[in-house]
């Protein structure tokens, strides 16, 4: 099974060697290619990036999560693509859940799982871990897909039957606006035991409440009308 490893970034280079590290030290060497995708930075991530073995570089110069996310589908050439976000860590194991869930479930088009947060207090992990396992189970039961934009891994052929991703779409939705499309062609798999180390940078900076129903609500929007309701966001890496 070969798994390309995209990794959208723009301004990173305060998170993107440990997401680079963590994946070096847990998939060792089993992703067909690893991907960096140099999103209009104006900082050292392509310089953090080359630094690690086995890495390859490409440059997107128009500033868009989905545009990233795009340029990485045109460059990798495995039979998955995998992306995650350069503030993720990737955990052991993490590799082999997929390749196993994706041939265990050959109708797959898509695996994803919740996110585990690696730099949030205990308080806050308590809050966020709570949400995901109460909102998460009954809404991809009820909806039927559901993907984490932090971590997913799509089928590069549904990928391509779908269109590629909407590129007219910012950010906030991009993840549901993917899972929906992708579940006209296949399965769409959501396993809560499949899960990554993500950031809680924009809880921390934003608050847990509002980062939270912004995130719902743009689950929930592309979903019931095809759209995500929020159509801008904050970046929260300019000043890092």
């Amino acid at each position: 099974m070969q798994i390309s490893l995209v990794i959208p970034a723009h301004n990173e280079e305060a998170y993107l060697g440990g997401c680079l590290d963590s994946v070096l030290a847990h998939a060792r060497g089993r992703f067909h290619e690893i991907i960096v995708v140099d999103n209009a930075s104006t900082d050292r991530t392509t310089e953090v990036a080359l630094k690690r073995p086995g890495v390859r570089v490409v440059q997107e110069t128009e500033k868009g999560l989905t545009k990233a996310r795009q340029r990485g589908f045109l460059e990798a050439t495995g039979e998955y693509i995998a992306y995650i976000d350069a503030d993720t860590r990737m955990p052991a194991g993490w590799y082999e859940m997929a390749e196993r869930a994706l041939r265990e479930n050959p109708q797959a088009v898509a695996l994803s799982g919740p996110g585990k947060y690696w730099d949030a207090t205990w308080r806050e992990k308590s809050v966020l871990d709570a949400v995901w396992w109460i909102t998460a189970p009954i809404s991809y039961r009820i909806i039927g897909y559901m993907i984490y934009g932090a971590a997913f891994i799509a089928r590069r052929d549904a990928i391509e039957a779908i269109g590629g991703f909407d590129q007219s779409i910012e950010f906030y939705g991009e993840d549901t606006d993917i899972a929906r499309r992708l579940a006209t062609v296949g399965k769409v798999l959501f396993r809560m035991d499949f899960f990554i180390y993500s950031s809680a940078r924009r809880f921390k900076k934003e608050g847990i409440v509002k980062t939270n129903l912004t995130y719902m609500v743009n689950f929930l929007w592309p979903a019931l009308f095809g759209r995500p309701l929020t159509r801008t966001h904050e970046d929260i890496r300019a000043d890092v």
